[in-house]
C-alpha cells in the first residue's frame, strides 16, 4: 500500500501541505467532513481553548485548525487521536477515523470500491497498461505522472492511495473470483522504467498464485481479438445482478440492463477465450520478466 503525505504542515508556517482538500463537488463527503468539523469544533469549546492554543497543543497552525474545523480540510487519522487526547475526548473524536477513511479519496473511486467491495465475481480486460488492481504503488505512480496536462504532486499521491486501497478485495473473505486478462504490451512497455516493469511483473506472479485469482495474457500475435474496442470492467453480485462497462460500448458509461450485459459478458468472455490460458501466461510473465 502507499501511503499519501501528512496533508497538513506542522508549526508555525501556516501553509498547508495540499492533498486534503474537501472536493466542493463531493457532496456526502463534504458533509462528513463538516460533521466531524463541528464535532472538533464543540469539544475545543467544551474545554475552553482557543483555536491558537489547540493548535500549538496539537503542533498545527491555527489556520489550519480553523479549516478542519470548518469542514474545508480533510483531517488525517494522527490529527483525530491527537484532538482526542487533548481535547479528552475519551475516544469520541478518534472513533470518527472511520467516517473520514474513505473520504479522502476521490467519489468515483470510492463508489467503484464499493461495488467492488460487493462483488462475488469481477473479471477485467485491460488494453494499455496492467490493470489498476494488480499495480504496485511505483507502477501507478508512474501512470499518474504521465498524464496531462499535469497532476499536481498532492493529486498524483491521492489518486495512488486510492488506488491501493481498492486492492483490499485481495483480503476479502470469502474471496471473490477474480480475472484479469493483460495485453502483451502492458507487460513490455517499461513505463516508470525497467526495475519498476520488472517489481510490476514479480507482483503479478506474486498476485497470480492467489487460489481466486487468474491472469491471462493477450499475446501480440493474435490475428482475433474481441477486446479490440478497448477495455472490459463487469462485476457481479451474490444476487444474480451484474454491472460492467467498457470503453467501445454504450458509450463507455456503467451499464446493469441485462441485454447490455449479456453484450459485455459475450466480450469477456472471447477474450478470454483467445488469451494463453492461466498456465502459459504464468510461464509468459516469467520470460517477459527474465527479458526485462
Amino acid at each position: 500500500m502507499s501511503v499519501v503525505g501528512d496533508g497538513t504542515e506542522r508549526g508555525d508556517a501556516g501553509v498547508d501541505e495540499p492533498g486534503w482538500e474537501v472536493d466542493p463537488d463531493d457532496e456526502p463527503g463534504a458533509a462528513v467532513v463538516a460533521a466531524v468539523g463541528r464535532q472538533i469544533k464543540a469539544w475545543r469549546e467544551a474545554a475552553g481553548m482557543r483555536a491558537a492554543e489547540f493548535g500549538t497543543a496539537m503542533g498545527y497552525s491555527e489556520d489550519l485548525i480553523y479549516k478542519v474545523e470548518g469542514g474545508r480540510r480533510i483531517p488525517r487519522p494522527e490529527f483525530m487521536d491527537g484532538a482526542d487526547g487533548v481535547l479528552g475526548a475519551a475516544g469520541k473524536l478518534a472513533a470518527m477515523k472511520a467516517d473520514i477513511a474513505e473520504v479522502r479519496y476521490p467519489k468515483k473511486i470510492r463508489e467503484l470500491a464499493k461495488l467492488e467491495r460487493a462483488a462475488v465475481e469481477l473479471l477485467t480486460y485491460s488494453n494499455n497498461s496492467v490493470e489498476g488492481l494488480l499495480q504496485t504503488s511505483e507502477y501507478a505512480r508512474a501512470l499518474f505522472a504521465m498524464r496531462q496536462p499535469a497532476y499536481p504532486q498532492e493529486e498524483i499521491e491521492r489518486a495512488v492511495a486510492a488506488r491501493m486501497a481498492r486492492q483490499a478485495i485481495f483480503e476479502r473473505s470469502p474471496a471473490p473470483t477474480l480475472g484479469f486478462v493483460l495485453e502483451e504490451v502492458a507487460l513490455r512497455r517499461p513505463l516508470g522504467g525497467r526495475m519498476v516493469l520488472r517489481r510490476q511483473l514479480e507482483h503479478l506472479l506474486v498476485v497470480g498464485e492467489l487460489r481466486n485469482v487468474t491472469i491471462q495474457v493477450m499475446p501480440m500475435d493474435r490475428e482475433e481479438h474481441a477486446g479490440i474496442d478497448g477495455g472490459i470492467q463487469l462485476l457481479k453480485f451474490k444476487d444474480g445482478t451484474a454491472v460492467g462497462r467498457s470503453d467501445g460500448v454504450f458509450g463507455g458509461r456503467p451499464v446493469s440492463d441485462p441485454k447490455q450485459i449479456w453484450i459485455l459478458e459475450s466480450r469477456t468472455s472471447m477474450v478470454r477465450a483467445q488469451a494463453l490460458n492461466p498456465w502459459e501466461s504464468r510461464a509468459f510473465i516469467e520470460q517477459v520478466l527474465g527479458e526485462t
